[in-house]
């Protein structure tokens, strides 16, 4: 069946045991043994040493706080984050399987249905411009089955090509397999158009967008939400003493939401946004740019004038005064003390390194930013170092990335984590043999996953316990822990 792939079938047994999952109690791990045939690729062993956490149901702890979400993002803003993240190579012509495919994954229909076999449908760009990031998800996804699921459970892989015609017509095939749950798509475009006929099946969606607004009615939103990145690295600063608050950012629908969100979370926190600026997102020139952000021909002019007037004095005082005068571009205060940046990439490469040429010092000014900086590296740029952002707990990926590069022979993408605990989620919620409903997800303590802890809210949005991370040379470290735990009921 055209653009489809095989069906992945758990053919053993070794995974994880649950001590249920929405009551408190640990799993028995087991170790991990030979990577069932149907999904190896390419390196089918994984070493017995190694152990994965459990996803279990965690429990509440009334000291913990954990942020608010804010913002609603309307339309489709992903592709602009996206664009941003770092894309490994993953060859998206090799199938897991280990089958070679010249341009698109084409692969028979699944097995006649078992009833007694929960079917679980992961709808992924598998082709197309996004088909390496949609091959390192299902190569997750599969890691996640092997790790989690029994026997009786069956991941059906389809390919939406990237595009809303193609998210809807594997929807279609994914209900008609008999799919009980549908994970994925990816972009909120693509939600969209699988929504109606989701909806009338009565299947629900646990999509990995990061746009709010495709949530509720049965369809989540997994993906990491900027406003609940935001409202954690504002309030972390505004703790730590900064309350003047300025934004960068991209002039699209992306960035005006963050701009949206920012205004809220510094409210919220006892701060003020003073400045603005957007920008074009194919913007190859930042000069005008940030000597705007820093005022910089002002205050330049304020420095020449008082140089002149200290010339014309001719004394020792003034010109002990111009020897001080001669270490600095600018006179005059910023009208902020923090600075976030909403973009990464190449862009946020060339901002920073701007930053200090047009006299907006890293040392005075904090700059903040987002999950986006969440790469490795990011600290070659000098005008990085110091800056402060909200990303997941990293220690909770880090064993993932390991486990993903000995089997796959690449490193994972940074979404990869998404479909890995959504798969796994979907194994555990499927244990029971019931048809999975809304209210199954939504569960108060929530969960803990690849990156970190994490709940569904009833208006279908995921919410995630956080760290604040600084910026130095070779590394990033945590600055401000992750909660270990939700620390209110759900309303």
């Amino acid at each position: 069946m055209a653009g489809k792939i095989k069906s992945f079938s758990k053919l053993t047994a070794p995974a994880w045991l649950f001590a249920g999952l929405f009551v408190l109690g640990a799993c028995a791990n087991q170790q991990l043994s030979q990577v069932p045939p149907r999904i190896q690729s390419p390196k089918p062993v994984l070493p017995q040493s190694q152990t994965l956490p459990p996803l279990v149901a965690q429990p509440q702890h009334p000291a913990t706080a954990t942020p608010d979400v804010a913002g609603r993002p309307q339309t489709d803003p992903e592709m602009d984050r996206l664009a941003a993240l770092p894309q490994f190579n993953v060859d998206p012509g090799q199938s897991p399987g280990g089958a070679q495919s010249e341009d698109r994954f084409v692969a028979p229909p699944p097995p006649p249905m078992n009833p007694d076999v929960p079917r679980v449908a992961i709808l992924l760009p598998l082709s197309g411009p996004a088909a390496n990031l949609g091959q390192s998800m299902l190569n997750a996804a599969q890691l996640a089955v092997f790790h989690f699921a029994d026997k009786k459970f069956e991941l059906l892989p389809h390919d939406t090509k990237g595009t809303p015609d193609g998210a809807a017509d594997a929807a279609a095939l994914a209900i008609g397999d008999g799919a009980s749950l549908i994970l994925g798509p990816l972009l909120s475009s693509s939600v969209r158009a699988v929504t109606p006929a989701a909806q009338a099946a009565g299947v629900v969606v646990v999509a990995f967008s990061n746009d709010r607004s495709v949530a509720g009615d049965g369809i989540f939103a997994m993906g990491f939400l900027p406003s609940e990145e935001i409202t954690r690295v504002v309030s972390f600063a505004r703790a730590k003493g900064v309350s003047r608050f300025a934004a960068l950012a991209p002039d699209n629908e992306y960035g005006r939401r963050v701009i949206e969100s920012m205004h809220q979370a510094a409210e919220s926190a006892g701060g003020v946004v003073t400045q603005v600026e957007l920008y074009q997102p194919n913007t190859q020139d930042f000069d005008p740019i940030i000597k705007r952000l820093s005022n910089y021909e002002s205050r330049r002019q304020a420095l020449l004038a008082q140089k002149a007037e200290l010339e014309a004095r001719d004394d020792d005082i003034a010109r002990q005064a111009l020897a001080r005068l001669e270490q600095l571009q600018t006179v005059g205060d910023l009208s902020f003390d923090g600075l976030l940046i909403a973009d990464g990439g190449k862009n946020l490469q060339s901002i920073a390194a701007l930053l200090p040429y047009y006299d907006i010092d890293p040392k005075r000014v904090r700059i903040l930013g987002t999950g986006q900086w969440d790469v490795p590296g990011i600290g070659a740029e000098p005008g990085m170092v110091g800056g402060w952002f909200a990303a997941p707990a990293p220690e909770f990926r880090k064993d993932f990335e390991q486990q993903y590069s000995e089997v796959y022979g690449a490193k994972p993408t940074r979404l990869a984590t998404l479909s890995y605990d959504a798969t796994a989620l979907a194994a555990v919620l499927t244990q029971a043999g019931a048809r999975v409903s809304p209210d199954r997800l939504i569960v108060p303590q929530g969960f803990i996953g690849r990156d970190g802890i994490f709940r569904f809210r009833p208006e279908g949005t995921a919410e995630r316990g956080l760290t604040v991370r600084q910026i130095f040379e070779r590394e990033t470290r945590v600055i401000s822990k992750s909660p270990a735990s939700f620390s209110s009921n759900l309303n």
